[in-house]
C-alpha cells in the first residue's frame, strides 16, 4: 500500500544543506499498523507529509497503492490525521464529522447514517449536538480521526495524534481506534515519540537513525490480536519487545544529543 525507496529531503540555505531526511526505504502492507519512531529532528512527520504529497521528496521514489506520489496531489483514498485536531468550533460534532461528505454531495439522510455509525464506533452517542468547546481534548481527538473516516480512506496517516493528552485518555484513545481498526481495516502509518504507544497498537515498529536518517530496525511486534491495552503492558513478551527496541533507539537519541551539542560548540 505504500513503499518508499531511497527517500531524502535536504533544505538548502546559503551556507550549507540540512538533511530532514536521509535515505529512506521500507513498505506499508495492506492491513498493517506500522509506527515510525526516531529522535526529534530525524524527519519522522517529513516522511508523512511526502507520503500525503505535501513536498516533494529530494530524492527517491514514494508509491500508494502502486501509482507513484506527484507533490500537491493527495493519493486517492488517503486520509491524515494531524497533532492537533482539526475541528472546526462553529460547527457541532455531527456537522464536523459529516464535513467532508457534503463537499462530496452525499443526501442528508446518508451522512446522518454514516455519522450515527461512526458515532457509535467511538462510544460518542449523544455527543452529536455539542461544540468543540463542550468537549474535552481527547473527545475532539475522536471528533478528528471521525471526521477523517466518514470519507473511508484506505490508508491512514497518523501524526502523533495523541501526543498532548494525558496517559489515561491516551489509553482509552488507544483502545477505541484499535477496535475501529479491527472493524474497518485500514492501512496505518503513524509517527510518535512514545514507544510503547507504538507496541501497544503496531505491528511493525520501524526505528530512524539520527540524522541524517536512516532505517536502523524495522521490528515486527509478534503480540496477538485483539490487543486488550489495559492489560498488555504488564506482560513479559510487551516489556521484550519495548527493551530490544530501545536498544536501538536509545542509542540514536544519544548520537543526535551529543551531535547537537557539538554542533552547538
Amino acid at each position: 500500500m505504500i513503499e518508499l525507496q531511497g527517500v531524502s529531503k535536504i533544505y538548502y540555505s546559503r551556507n550549507r544543506e540540512s538533511y530532514a531526511v536521509g535515505d529512506v526505504s521500507f513498505k506499508v502492507e495492506k492491513g498493517e499498523f506500522v509506527s515510525i519512531v526516531g529522535p526529534s529532528g530525524c524527519g519522522k512527520s517529513t516522511l508523512l507529509n511526502m507520503v500525503a504529497s505535501f513536498m516533494e521528496p529530494t530524492s527517491g521514489s514514494i508509491h500508494v497503492m502502486g501509482k507513484p506520489v506527484a507533490a500537491g496531489h493527495i493519493p486517492d483514498g488517503l486520509g491524515y490525521i494531524f497533532q492537533k485536531d482539526t475541528v472546526l468550533p462553529w460547527f457541532t460534532v455531527a456537522r464536523n464529522i459529516g464535513l467532508g461528505l457534503r463537499f462530496r454531495g452525499l443526501p442528508d439522510a446518508e451522512i446522518a447514517s454514516r455519522v450515527n455509525h461512526l458515532l457509535a464506533l467511538a462510544n460518542l452517542q449523544g455527543c452529536q449536538d455539542l461544540f468543540p468547546h463542550h468537549l474535552s481534548g481527547g473527545m475532539r481527538q475522536r471528533v478528528a480521526l471521525l471526521m477523517t473516516l466518514a470519507c473511508e480512506p484506505q490508508i491512514l496517516l497518523l501524526d502523533e495524534p495523541f501526543g498532548a493528552l494525558d496517559s489515561n485518555t491516551k489509553m482509552v484513545l488507544h483502545k477505541e481506534l484499535l477496535d475501529i481498526w479491527d472493524q474497518l481495516g485500514q492501512t496505518i502509518l503513524m509517527v510518535t515519540h512514545d514507544l510503547d504507544e507504538a507496541v501497544t497498537l503496531s505491528d511493525r515498529v520501524i526505528v530512524l537513525s539520527a540524522p541524517p536518517s536512516r532505517v536502523v530496525l524495522d521490528h515486527r511486534v509478534g503480540l496477538g490480536r485483539p490487543r486488550d491495552v489495559f492489560s498488555l503492558r504488564q506482560s513479559r513478551e510487551f516489556g521484550d519487545h519495548v527493551r530490544e527496541i530501545w536498544g536501538v533507539l536509545g542509542r540514536e537519541f544519544q548520537q543526535a544529543r551529543q551531535e547537537a551539542l557539538e554542533h552547538a560548540a
